[in-house]
């Protein structure tokens, strides 16, 4: 601040001041010897939404003081669960992967046969081939990914799914495959020639790769990671354990957070595994108000417990509100389109104008409650390469998605997508792949046979039953239950990111 700016900043400040001790309803009340500005005292009674707040000269009484620490609590176990779900999605993966056997760095789980919906799975896609691995840089140290040539997109993502690394094609080797090296935290190891390296703000890190279909088939990016994927502590490199494969597809299991108390469970686990500088002082102060605190078990009484099982409920609709109801333009790809970024604002860390006014938390909120995987590349513009993805929660005229209705979708022609495109549903309770009599609850221009129409056009067709003659082209819903769609471009080209084509909006017919 330069000097004549301070010098205004102070004479401002000054009158503020002035005025507001001049202003004809400051009097001087008993007991004092100035006139008192009514805007600093507080009356005896306030009415507000937890209802009459009584209070002694200021002092609260003390069924006021108890309604506002019960307040307080709950607002604090409201704000973990929206700013702790990062923290709690991730671990809630880790633990599905040991309960399949997967609990070592070289223990792979392999969507061998593609992502039906039989697995909870965040959004994941139908389309390529999910590679997951999850690190203990705590028990490993630095540890070594070996990526394959021609792998997808892959990234790894901290314990609070923040962005540490790209690999495969968006990542430093470029698709030509290549050793990484991961260190842990607290890490001052000199980084060895030969490797991609990323230092990681924790122990815990999720590394995620794809491989893309040929043909439509699932085999040549299968072979590719049983034969081309290592992951091991660097200090085995010499004899570095074999990898073991655990095939992903069609298996019962649940990658979800808990909605429930459960919740703060899961994010205690998290914040007593990870190192005290894993998260900033904000952040574990808000967790630590509600008794999460690295060192320190977890047992709030009963008192807190019903305060925080009320929390969790209300910071999960308050999720679903963000997620499914969006107050925000900037959440709209288009005016006159129901479809929605993911990232809102364009930026993967959520931050508004590169940080100068703060971190958008609704928008943070928004994607972890309905998605997993962090990277720069799904959210920055590359065209011919990466992912782009829109999301559809209503049809065209704002309403939500029936189970019980029958919907056109047309995607016009020339869709630009360098790779492939395709449209996936999900259920809105879960936000995984709709459960319906089909395994994959989507289309996909590369792997299905669909029929165009005059124009090049496609229209997508979903309902419980495939109208007359539009069976290719029909993805089934559910009776009784919402759905909702997202719509991805592989390869996305100038067109999408300029707007000249966009598609269409999800249509009720009857």
């Amino acid at each position: 601040m330069s000097n004549r700016a301070a010098t205004l900043w102070v004479a401002s400040a000054l009158a503020v001041a002035i005025v507001a001790i001049g202003r004809g309803d400051a009097e001087t009340p008993k007991g004092y010897n100035t006139p008192i500005p009514s805007e600093i005292m507080t009356p005896a009674t306030v009415e507000t939404r937890l209802g009459t707040l009584a209070f002694e000269d200021g002092v609260p009484t003390q069924a006021t003081a108890d309604l506002c620490w019960d307040n307080l609590d709950h607002l604090r176990g409201v704000e973990a669960f929206l700013n702790g779900i990062p923290a709690a999605s991730l671990e809630a993966l880790r633990r599905s992967h040991l309960v399949d056997g997967a609990t070592r760095s070289n223990h792979a789980m392999l969507a061998a046969d593609l992502l039906d919906s039989n697995p909870l799975m965040l959004t994941g896609n139908t389309d390529t081939v999910y590679c997951s691995v999850f690190l203990d840089l705590e028990r490993d140290g630095p540890t070594v990914v070996e990526i394959p040539p021609k792998c997808g997109p892959g990234t790894v993502n901290d314990a609070f799914f923040r962005f540490v690394i790209d690999m495969g094609a968006p990542g430093p080797d470029r698709g030509a495959g290549g050793k990484y090296l991961i260190l842990p935290p607290g890490s001052d190891m000199e980084a060895p020639e030969g490797y991609f390296v990323a230092k990681s703000p924790s122990y815990v890190n999720w590394m995620i790769l794809r491989g893309f279909l040929v043909d439509g088939k699932t085999d040549t990016a299968v072979t590719m990671f049983k034969e081309g994927l290592r992951v091991y502590p660097y200090d085995q490199r010499e004899d570095p354990p074999a990898m073991s494969f655990t095939n992903l597809s069609r298996q019962v299991v649940n990658t979800i957070h808990a909605n429930t108390y459960a919740f703060y469970e899961e994010l205690h686990h998290v914040i007593e595994k990870e190192p005290i500088g894993f998260l900033d002082p904000e952040l574990r102060g808000l967790f630590a108000a509600i008794g999460i605190q690295k060192g320190k078990p977890f047992q709030p009484d009963a008192r807190m417990k019903k305060i925080l099982t009320d929390a969790v409920a209300v910071g999960n609709a308050t999720a679903r509100t963000i997620l499914f109801r969006a107050r925000t333009d900037e959440a709209r790809y288009y005016d006159d389109r129901q479809w929605s970024t993911a990232f809102v604002g364009g930026d993967y860390r959520w931050l508004i104008d590169d940080g100068a006014g703060g971190r958008n938390l609704d928008a943070r909120t928004m994607f972890f409650y309905f998605a997993t995987v962090n990277t720069p590349a799904m959210a920055m513009k590359m065209v011919g390469a990466g992912s782009q993805y829109a999301g559809a929660y209503a049809d065209a005229d704002g309403e939500p998605l029936h189970g019980d209705k029958t919907y056109k979708l047309t995607i016009p022609a020339n869709v630009p997508a360098k790779d492939f495109w395709s449209v996936v549903i999900y259920d809105p309770q879960t936000r995984s792949e709709l459960q319906t009599g089909q395994p994959f609850p989507s289309k996909n221009n590369k792997r299905n046979k669909l029929v165009a129409n005059a124009d090049g056009s496609v229209d997508l067709w979903f309902g419980p039953k495939a109208p007359a003659g539009k069976e290719a082209n029909w993805i089934q819903t559910v009776p009784g239950k919402g759905w909702f769609a997202i719509l991805r471009l592989y390869g996305p080209l100038e067109p999408w990111f300029d707007g000249t084509w966009k598609p269409g909006d999800i249509e009720l017919v009857r």
